[in-house]
C-alpha cells in the first residue's frame, strides 16, 4: 500500500467503518501529525517520532502506541490480548474509540514533551 486511504479502502466494509473512525481520532487528536505506511501498516508521527500505528486483521484491529502509551493504560487496556507496545481490539466486542482517543491524546503530549524543539 502506498497510503493510509489505500489500505483502508482495501478493507471489508464494516473495517473500514472502524478504521476510518480510528483514523479521524488520531487526527484529531494531532491534526499537525505526518500520515504515512510504515511496517505495511497506517503510521501516524508527531515531531518526526512515532506517535501510534494501526492495522485490520482478521478477527481485530491492532494499536499500537509504543510500549509507553500501553504502559500509562495498563488498567484499562488490560481486558485485551497485549504484547509490548500492542494491543488488539477485537471486533466481536465493541471498540474502545474513547480510550484510543486518550492513548492517542496521551502519547500527543508525550512526544511534544520529549521531541519538540
Amino acid at each position: 500500500m502506498e497510503n493510509v486511504e489505500q489500505y483502508i479502502n482495501a478493507l471489508p466494509d464494516e473495517i473500514q467503518k472502524i478504521t476510518q473512525k480510528i483514523r479521524s481520532i488520531i487526527k484529531s487528536e494531532a491534526p499537525n501529525c505526518i500520515e504515512s505506511i510504515a511496517y505495511g501498516i497506517p503510521a501516524y508521527k508527531t515531531f518526526g517520532k512515532p506517535l501510534v500505528y494501526f492495522a485490520a486483521f482478521k478477527n481485530h484491529i491492532g494499536l499500537y502506541a509504543t510500549p509507553s502509551g500501553h504502559t500509562q493504560f495498563a488498567t484499562a487496556l488490560s481486558q485485551y490480548k497485549q504484547g509490548k507496545g500492542s494491543v488488539q481490539f477485537p471486533f466481536d466486542k465493541p471498540i474502545p474509540y474513547d480510550l484510543i482517543k486518550e492513548i492517542v491524546a496521551f502519547r500527543v503530549i508525550e512526544n511534544e514533551e520529549k521531541f519538540k524543539k
